[in-house]
């Protein structure tokens, strides 16, 4: 079948997903003897969150236009996977309110990162099972035909984000800090071009 209709469903979850964010984002109320400047400083973790989840959901928007984007039609294992996908991209508002609720209480704090941090692995794990299937499984569906070398070369790049973001669920244990400055580091990653296969002479 063509792409449209797999490109116009996908870009619906992710507009939904990437507005539900700041849905989460509680608007402070003023208590006795704290100001609402000091309210608005108290409430950063939903800031941090929100824009790290943000950014990510938005690059993976980027990145998911480049990997359909080199195809011409889509069979029904490639649908199922796209659909896999975008459950776990739906997940990530979820997510992203938990960490944010719990990054300043220690009692569930840890939990909250390895929830978060898990939601990004298996976005992650869903990104590379789609984008292997497409340039390793069903070459002969691209509009333009790639050496092997080259479509192994762009699905490493794009598969690399894995194993950082296993860490960061492991991390997220120790620290739930370092677990989303984890995630973070992440999304700068796969906002670089080359990252994606985006660069010059991708396709």
């Amino acid at each position: 079948m063509s792409t449209n209709r797999l490109e116009s469903f996908s870009d619906g979850v992710f507009a939904v997903a990437i507005t539900l964010l700041v849905l989460g984002i509680d608007v402070p109320h003023v208590q006795p003897h704290h100001p609402l400047g000091h309210e608005l400083i108290a409430n950063w973790p939903q800031y941090a969150a929100y824009v790290v989840s943000f950014l990510t959901i938005g690059i993976i928007w980027i990145n998911h236009h480049a990997m359909i984007g080199r195809l011409r039609a889509a069979d029904h294992t490639i649908l199922i996977l796209n659909l896999l996908l975008l459950m776990t991209v739906a997940l990530l508002p979820f997510a992203t309110d938990l960490v944010a609720t719990y990054l300043r209480h220690s009692n569930g704090r840890s939990l909250a990162a390895v929830v978060y941090s898990a939601a990004y692995l298996l976005m992650g794990i869903m990104f590379g099972l789609l984008n292997g299937c497409i340039l390793l499984r069903r070459a002969d569906l691209l509009t333009v035909s790639l050496p092997l070398a080259r479509r192994r070369q762009i699905f490493g790049r794009a598969a690399s984000g894995t194993a950082p973001y296993l860490v960061s669920v492991g991390v997220a244990f120790v620290s739930a800090y370092a677990s989303l400055a984890i995630c973070a580091a992440i999304a700068v990653f796969y906002a670089l071009p080359i990252a994606s296969g985006y660069e010059s002479g991708s396709r």
